[in-house]
């Protein structure tokens, strides 16, 4: 329902573990013929393993999955291999939007920045929670691989801080799907983004 209110405001919809346990693997599919999925399954495994996990996403019709680039060269290009055979996109986790995240990955951010460069991800994901961090991820990527940034909303991030420190789209799950009326808490964050972006 909520997918079906805001398919004409969000640009896509990221489902992750909870919503396919509950559901199982053919949410995927069924959301898919309503709007662009990018499962958001973080994959973090050996190449073997990454590639049958990306296989199963996109065969279910994703566009796009989020892979962590912490576990190497060789396990991000299993899944961008994947990805590109079936006209897809892997967004590379190079910081996270919780406490835990800046304590683990803001050290070696570069580092994956680096690795998800390498490996011709289409982007990266990075935290609105920390906007600073997102100016620094621009400047390591440049402009040619997007930036996705969660963290709006409930976990306090700005999507519109997000926006003017380089972030191309902005997460955001609970502050819709929790909202009383999910259309309009969709369309308050766009009107915000556009309105940052002087549109």
């Amino acid at each position: 329902d909520v997918v079906e209110a805001t398919k004409d405001i969000v640009d896509a919809v990221k489902v992750n573990y909870p919503l396919i346990w509950s559901c199982g693997p053919d949410i995927i599919a069924e959301l898919a013929r309503s709007n662009t999925v990018i499962c958001d399954l973080k994959i973090a495994d050996i190449p073997y393993t990454n590639t049958l996990i990306c296989e199963e996403a996109f065969g279910r019709g994703c566009s796009a999955v989020i892979a962590h680039a912490f576990v190497g060269r060789d396990s991000l290009r299993a899944c961008v291999e994947v990805a590109k055979a079936n006209g897809g996109d892997v967004y590379a986790v190079v910081e996270m939007s919780h406490l835990g995240g800046k304590e683990m990955f803001e050290p070696v951010s570069d580092v994956l920045c680096r690795i998800a460069q390498e490996c011709s991800a289409a982007g990266v994901i990075a935290p609105a929670t920390r906007p600073e961090r997102i100016a620094r991820i621009r400047g390591l990527i440049g402009t040619d691989m997007e930036i996705l940034s969660p963290g709006v909303g409930a976990q306090g991030g700005s999507a519109s801080a997000a926006v003017l420190n380089g972030a191309d789209f902005v997460i955001v799950g609970r502050a819709i799907y929790n909202a009383e009326d999910p259309r309009a808490a969709t369309g308050t964050i766009a009107d915000e983004i556009r309105e940052a972006c002087g549109a």
